[in-house]
């Protein structure tokens, strides 16, 4: 395995932490003023109160001037006591009174809630991708199947990615609480490259071994709906304590 990367499947111990995946959507001609504010304040301020920067990316193609990061906390309650410190801050108020005095940095926020899988690497930080890509993939399973899923992971999937050179950071689960958290599996790779990436996944498709490993798990079916896994290549900020 490459240096620095746990084993896969193993953690050194257990993650309570909640994390808290963000997706903001940039004005036209503003991604470069949003980058510059969370590099020079709003990490600062999350720090402040206790918010964990875990990791900043972009999409590798870029279309709609998303800005994708990962957050984390001792807890949920942690969490919204966190935040509720944050925007009340008068450095944050008048850091964001600024920023946007020609308009608004960004037009739409998503969030998403997630929890470590118990079978996800311990979270590592600093040059993780080894100046590579990461790859975030949802998978969407049917009703009842997400187990299954998990299970194939757990004992097959993730020794056949570090394989085919395909490094595994994180797993998650969407907190409860969320719609369809009962049938989602979020999680991240790196990869040296975006064509490494593609070249990887070829490999990995065609071992027989997976596809047999593979078949022994969808007797009953695919565990995933169709068209329920998505995938996005993401690049790290400068300013990610992730790279």
């Amino acid at each position: 395995f490459a240096a620095g990367c746990a084993s896969p499947g193993t953690k050194s111990t257990a993650d309570n932490r909640i994390y808290e995946m963000r997706v903001y959507y940039a004005a036209e001609g503003k991604i470069d003023a949003l980058h510059a504010r969370f590099r020079d304040h709003t990490m600062r301020l999350f720090e402040k109160y206790g918010i964990q920067n875990v990791g900043y990316w972009v999409p590798v193609n870029n279309t709609e001037n998303k800005l994708v990061f990962l957050l984390a906390y001792p807890s949920r309650a942690a969490r919204d006591i966190a935040w509720q410190g944050f925007v009340s801050d008068p450095e944050w108020k008048k850091v964001q009174a600024e920023s946007e005095a020609n308009g608004k940095l960004v037009l739409k926020v998503e969030q998403t809630f997630l929890h470590a899988t118990d079978y996800s690497p311990a979270l590592r930080t600093g040059d993780v991708s080894g100046g590579g890509v990461y790859e975030l993939r949802t998978y969407i399973t049917r009703p009842g199947y997400l187990s299954n899923l998990e299970d194939r992971f757990r004992k097959h999937t993730m020794k056949f990615f570090e394989k085919y050179g395909m490094n595994n950071w994180m797993y998650f689960h969407m907190s409860r609480e969320q719609s369809g958290a009962a049938t989602t599996l979020i999680y991240f790779l790196t990869h040296r490259s975006p064509e490494a990436a593609r070249q990887s996944f070829e490999a990995f498709r065609k071992d027989p071994r997976w596809i047999k490993a593979k078949a022994s798990t969808e007797v009953d079916g695919p565990l995933t709906i169709p068209d329920g896994i998505t995938s996005e290549l993401l690049v790290p900020t400068d300013y990610s304590p992730s790279r």
